[in-house]
C-alpha cells in the first residue's frame, strides 16, 4: 500500500512548541517529505489555540511543558471546543504526570522527540486518519498503571497534584506553581480543587494539614 500517493490532498500540520530551533527543524522536515504541509507554528497553548482556529489543520503536533500555556490545557480545550484536528503530543517528558493528563485530556498520540523521522512521519499520518499512537515507553508505562491496584480513595492524588500540594506546603502562590511546572494557572485552580475533594478540604492550609497527617507531604 502507498502512503500519501501524489493525488492524496496533504496532510496539514501546526507546529507547537516554545523552542523556535524544534519549530524549525520540524519544518524543514514536513516540508521536505511529501505528502504534507505545514500551515502555521505557535511557542506556546494559548497561541496555538488561535493558530488552530485559524488554520484549521488536520493535525496538531504539540509539546507539553512550555512558558505561557502548556500543552495539556491547550489539548483540553481544543477537545472542548470540538477542533477538528487531531493532537499528537512530541515531548522530551515521558512521566506519568505528564502523559496521562494528555491523554485524558484528548491527545491521539503520544511520541517522545528522539523519535527516528519515519516513526515521526508515520505517527502524523496515523493520527490524521484518527488511530492512537504512543511510543514504546509511553505505552509500557500506560500498561503498568493500569495493571497497578489503585491506591485508597484517600490518598489517590496524582503524581501531578502531589507535585502541586508540595507547592502549596511551602506557601507557594498559584502564579509561582504554574511558572514552576509549566502550566497555566487556570490547570492550578484545576488541581487544587481535586486536592480538596480528594482530601476532604476547603482551603489550601486543610489540604497541607491533611496531607501531613496521612502521609502524603512525609
Amino acid at each position: 500500500m502507498i502512503e500519501n500517493p501524489a493525488s492524496a490532498p496533504a496532510i496539514t500540520l501546526v507546529l507547537v512548541d516554545d523552542h523556535p530551533v524544534v519549530r524549525d527543524g520540524l519544518r524543514g522536515m514536513f516540508t521536505a517529505e511529501p505528502g504534507f504541509e505545514v500551515l502555521g507554528e505557535a511557542a506556546n497553548g494559548v497561541d496555538a489555540l488561535d493558530v488552530v482556529g485559524r488554520h484549521d489543520p488536520d493535525v496538531v503536533l504539540m509539546d507539553l511543558r512550555m512558558p505561557g500555556g502548556g500543552g495539556v490545557a491547550a489539548i483540553a480545550e481544543l477537545t472542548r471546543r470540538g477542533a477538528r484536528a487531531k493532537v499528537l503530543v512530541l515531548t522530551t517528558y515521558d512521566t506519568d504526570s505528564d502523559t496521562l493528563p494528555a491523554i485524558e485530556a484528548g491527545a491521539t498520540g503520544y511520541l517522545l522527540k528522539d523519535a527516528p523521522r519515519e516513526e515521526l512521519f508515520a505517527a502524523v499520518r496515523a493520527a490524521a486518519d484518527g488511530r492512537s499512537v504512543l511510543s514504546p515507553a509511553v505505552a509500557s508505562r500506560l500498561m503498568t498503571r493500569v495493571r497497578t491496584p489503585a491506591a485508597p480513595a484517600d490518598t489517590a492524588l496524582s503524581a501531578r497534584e502531589r507535585e502541586v500540594l508540595v507547592l502549596v506546603a511551602k506557601g507557594t502562590t498559584n502564579r509561582e506553581i504554574a511558572a514552576e511546572l509549566f502550566i497555566s494557572e487556570a490547570t492550578v485552580k484545576t488541581h487544587l480543587t481535586h486536592i480538596f475533594a480528594k482530601l476532604g478540604t476547603k482551603d489550601r492550609a486543610a489540604a497541607v494539614a491533611v496531607g501531613y497527617d496521612r502521609g502524603i507531604l512525609g
